[in-house]
């Protein structure tokens, strides 16, 4: 069933703008000016996700979430805050919305990628291209096999590697390839949890366990009971929920925060780090004993910087993913660009490069991408034009207008589409930055 996203805000480009990034995906997107508007809109068909800004005329969206939250079957929500408002969509997170965004939007792809984890489906960006690993790396190879025969069991496994290298997807692999394939995946980014909700958060919790509690919410263990918990950056748990955690597995049951009677789960649990545990528990900050509990299979990811025959292998996947994505022909990448990639040492690895070709497949104006296109890497001895003074945020949007015109040979329905945004939303900031 494709998902229903209603998206709530009273600015109505800005609204547009979300509804287009969203609809362009697939999705079946609702929108709404207000949250009395959303709240009128929820008594009809189902919504699996409401996206809904923060500050609004009337109800805010604080109160949108509680009251969304408190229906029996809620939809996820994702609230959408200024820089300045963190603290209140932190306090949305505590009402029950699973996650927030800051406006103005990082980029269409991060909004995407939020939408995908909330909604529990496959996010491509990270791990490699097309969901599946894709890799020549001997090492690399070795760790997908072990991997596999993990899967067909029910060990707990350890996943370790830098950011960037793709441990969501291996987790995701493991679970595919388990018993437990057609039940939940549920994954946990453990440091985008704030530590004081992260025990509810998890094991959930009973009416009036905390001031706000005012419903029983279930945790993330149950909602995987029967699946996978993939709980991803385990090294950023506070050492409280690190002792529940430990019990949990343990005992195979949950305690709700509030609750007195411990409820039996039947789950896979995948963890994974970019920390060294080992260093953390000679620091004080993570227990020996859940390490050994969590440490049963342990699956290291090697950084892209040391498997570097696969960037290339890598390299026309991603570009014809993203090419897919955007709705514009696939480019070829020219020899001397090539070679500029294959020498980075790709520190954010497979992350960085999809992020870097993203943005040299939108900058290139021929049918392929030159060396011209490619953002400054930062590598040594290597100079390009993106070294000059920082510019406004204004003027890197007017600037991505004019090239986005100048890519379709001015056709202004053609520029939107580049850009991700409505005709009119163009025309408006046609008008505000004067170009004409």
């Amino acid at each position: 069933m494709t998902p229903i996203i209603l998206v709530v805000d009273d600015d109505p480009d800005f609204r547009e703008l979300v509804a287009e990034i969203l609809a362009a995906e697939g999705y079946l997107v609702r929108q709404a000016a207000s949250a009395e508007d959303a709240l009128d809109a929820l008594t009809g068909e189902p919504v699996h996700l409401v996206l809904t800004d923060q500050r609004m005329p009337g109800l805010d969206g604080l109160e949108l979430t509680r009251r969304v939250r408190a229906a029996s079957q809620p939809p996820e929500v994702i609230v959408m805050t200024a820089f300045g408002t963190i603290p209140q969509a932190v306090e949305a997170v505590r009402l029950g919305a699973a996650d927030y965004i800051t406006k103005p939007l990082e980029s269409p792809a991060a909004l995407r990628q939020l939408v995908r984890i909330v909604l529990g489906e496959s996010v491509p960006a990270a791990g490699t291209a097309a969901n599946k690993f894709l890799t020549r790396d001997p090492e690399t190879l070795a760790t997908l096999a072990l991997a596999d025969r993990a899967a067909v069991t029910d060990a707990t496994v350890l996943i370790t590697g830098a950011s960037g290298t793709g441990k969501e997807l291996l987790a995701r692999r493991i679970h595919n390839k388990s018993k437990r394939t057609d039940r939940p995946f549920v994954p946990v980014n453990s440091a985008a949890i704030p530590g004081n909700l992260a025990e509810s958060e998890l094991f959930g919790h009973e009416k009036g366990a905390f001031t706000g509690a005012d419903k029983r919410r279930i945790g993330r263990f149950e909602q995987a009971d029967k699946g996978t918990l993939f709980l991803d950056e385990v090294g950023e748990l506070p050492e409280m929920v690190q002792a529940k955690l430990l019990r949990t597995l343990e005992e195979r049951t949950v305690e709700r925060v509030g609750g007195t009677t411990p409820v039996p789960i039947d789950l896979r649990l995948v963890a994974a780090t970019n920390r060294d545990l080992e260093q953390e528990i000679a620091a004080g900050r993570f227990r020996e004993d859940l390490f050994y509990r969590l440490n049963v299979v342990r699956l290291e990811l090697t950084p892209l910087s040391e498997r570097r025959g696969d960037v290339e292998l890598l390299i026309p996947v991603l570009v014809e993913n993203l090419s897919e994505r955007f709705g514009i022909p696939v480019k070829t990448v020219s020899d001397e660009a090539m070679g500029r990639l294959k020498a980075h040492a790709w520190p954010g690895n497979v992350r960085e490069l999809r992020n870097v070709l993203e943005r040299a497949l939108i900058a290139a104006t021929d049918s392929e991408i030159s060396v011209g296109d490619l953002p400054d890497l930062g590598d040594p001895g290597v100079t390009t034009a993106s070294k000059a003074s920082p510019i406004s945020l204004a003027e890197r949007e007017r600037l991505a207008i004019l090239e986005a015109l100048e890519k379709s040979g001015g056709h202004r329905e053609q520029a939107a589409k580049l850009l991700g945004v409505s005709v009119r939303t163009l025309y408006t900031r046609l008008k505000e930055y004067d170009i004409r």
